[in-house]
């Protein structure tokens, strides 16, 4: 895991961003709607974490800020 954990980081972005020029070579309009899922689905991980996280320290679902 110590060397395919930073290989992973470096080629992910890199492919993603290979695969967005891809889409515009082949048709420019497709590059907008991979945007588009990407930000989608980077959206919706990134609720799952936010929840996950807040659960885990303990504050009630509904409940942003500090107790009084």
């Amino acid at each position: 895991m110590r060397i395919a954990k930073p290989i992973l980081l470096v080629t992910t972005p890199v492919g993603v961003i290979g695969g967005l020029a891809e889409a515009y070579h082949l048709a420019g309009g497709l590059v907008i709607l991979m945007a588009a899922m990407i930000a989608l689905l980077g959206t919706a991980a990134a609720t799952v974490i936010l929840t996950i996280r807040r659960e885990q320290r303990g504050h009630p679902p509904g409940r942003d800020g500090p107790e009084r």
